[in-house]
């Protein structure tokens, strides 16, 4: 099965260059650091004084999900290098945001395509002493590869919902064999953990998610607060990381609900893919709003008088977040499965989500349940549900303080993680 699956790879390659090629119009990032998509590096890695650790975070979620990880790692093991991998330019642009401090003990690539040479070449430059792969990225040849040459594998802060399992289980023993070759998995909850099991994972242990270990950084506390007062005292709604069809729904839902909200709210709209800024924006106009953005906006003294502010930056989510009153997490309002509703509750700030929530079911019902977060039915309900909490200032500061509480109450998978490494680095 498996050299079907790399023939498959080999036969696709070609299309998968042109579909890089053309992409990189929009992203210019795409078009860069190819090489490495193929497994060559130029000249030889500068030896580290210990082990290479070797982290995989596919995107800018899974980046910022590794930053307690990848700290933790790096004062744990002071002579380590850590080798961090991504497959799209946003992921690697978070990374160099989040990382650029560590210098010469962090070194970023992409990670290689999934065949047994491109794989093999990586292993050969960077002499990684474990891998350890984010959330839910399995790749067949590069676990076996790595079984060949004698790196563990660890899946950490790892998380499969019924759905993905069930597509896992369409590759038969394909996925099956991955999944022997896999040292360890440090699972986010024991619903992850089982489905795992049921994979053939031979150890798999309950850590938690690291997401509630995350710092929130200063700087990015200053820009919150520097764009809250450009903002001034107008009540602000933030629908973070929208994904494509979503931005419409909320849009008629904000025009019909325009009078039961406070008149000087401000609707704050940040697209998860930066690909997507102009769209939006367009979007926006069309619907005859008047709209700012990020990017253009002096954080000095500027008031900002706009219906709507498009979140055009990179690396700024914690800003948005502390600059907002009620934070809605998208992805959630299609059936996308949503996206990460920590960051906002560890800020203090009420969440609103959706109905589509399977990868983040476990943090979500919990949040749930701590009266931390509340659950719309679709863009009106999140309309409306809004206008309630901005026009009572008592429930949306005691369902902020639930959100941090239940934020707090979950950190320590880090810790956690850490201890189960040491055997394997």
């Amino acid at each position: 099965m498996r050299l079907f699956y790399s023939l498959m790879w080999w036969m696709a390659l070609p299309l998968v260059l042109t579909r890089l090629w053309l992409r990189g119009r929009r992203e210019p990032g795409y078009r860069q650091h190819w090489s490495e998509r193929l497994g060559f590096y130029g000249r030889a890695a500068t030896p580290a004084a210990g082990p290479v650790l070797w982290v995989h975070a596919v995107s800018v979620g899974e980046t910022r999900a590794a930053e307690p990880l990848v700290d933790a790692l790096l004062a744990e093991y002071p002579a380590s290098r850590i080798i961090l991998t991504h497959m799209t330019p946003t992921g690697r642009a978070t990374g160099n945001a989040l990382f650029a401090r560590h210098g010469e003990r962090l070194v970023q690539s992409y990670l290689p395509y999934d065949t047994g040479s491109m794989v093999s070449r990586f292993i050969r430059h960077f002499k990684p002493s474990v891998c350890i792969l984010m959330e839910t990225e399995v790749w067949p040849n590069l676990i076996a590869v790595c079984g060949a040459k004698g790196v563990p594998v660890v899946l950490a802060n790892a998380r499969l919902s019924e759905r993905s399992l069930r597509k896992a289980g369409r590759f038969g023993s394909l996925m099956t064999d991955a999944a022997r070759g896999i040292s360890l998995v440090a699972a986010q909850t024991e619903a992850d953990a089982r489905r795992i099991r049921s994979l053939g994972v031979r150890r798999v242990e309950v850590t938690g998610s690291i997401k509630f270990d995350v710092v929130v950084p200063e700087a990015a506390l200053l820009t919150g607060a520097a764009l809250r007062a450009a903002i001034g005292a107008r009540p602000v709604l933030l629908c973070a990381s929208t994904r494509e069809g979503e931005e419409e729904l909320i849009l008629q839902a904000y025009v019909s609900a325009r009078s039961a909200l406070p008149p000087e709210v401000l609707l704050l709209i940040v697209p998860r893919h930066p690909q997507r800024f102009d769209e939006v924006e367009n979007m926006i106009a069309a619907h005859g709003l008047n709209v700012q953005r990020r990017s253009k906006l002096a954080l000095n003294d500027s008031v900002l008088e706009s219906d709507i502010l498009l979140g055009d930056s990179m690396g700024e989510m914690f800003a948005y977040y502390a600059a907002c009153d009620i934070a809605f997490v998208g992805g959630s309002l299609m059936p996308l499965g949503g996206q990460n509703l920590i960051e906002p509750a560890a800020l203090g700030k009420p969440v609103l989500i959706g109905q589509h929530t399977f990868n983040f079911e476990l943090v979500t019902e919990d949040a749930l349940a701590a009266g931390g977060a509340q659950r719309i039915v679709n863009a009106a309900d999140l309309m409306s549900t809004a206008a309630r909490l901005l026009n009572d200032t008592s429930a949306r500061e005691t369902m902020g303080l639930n959100a941090q509480s239940f934020a707090n109450q979950h950190r320590g998978a880090t810790r956690r993680t850490l201890a189960l490494l040491k055997d394997l680095v």
